[in-house]
């Protein structure tokens, strides 16, 4: 899945769920090294722990951030 983020600087999120697993994260855009660090932190994980740890993390005064929106990216797999 690609997933557009909305009030990040980063412009896609491709993500790759199988069996409830996180197998793949790559962003594109963003803030390189932070994203990369995301990316490698959660393969390997459930969906689901991923989302409860990273939902409503914020990036300075921005309601979201790339953490936040690839918890979002998760939740609407894991709904279709």
């Amino acid at each position: 899945m690609i997933y557009q983020p909305k009030g990040v600087c980063s412009n896609a999120i491709d993500v790759e769920v199988e069996e409830g697993i996180i197998t793949s994260v790559k962003f594109t855009g963003g803030c390189n090294g932070n994203t990369q660090g995301i990316s490698r932190l959660v393969v390997g994980m459930k969906a689901e722990d991923a989302i409860d740890r990273l939902r409503g993390i914020k990036c300075g005064i921005k309601n979201t951030s790339c953490p936040d929106q690839l918890a979002c990216a998760l939740q609407e797999m894991l709904e279709h």
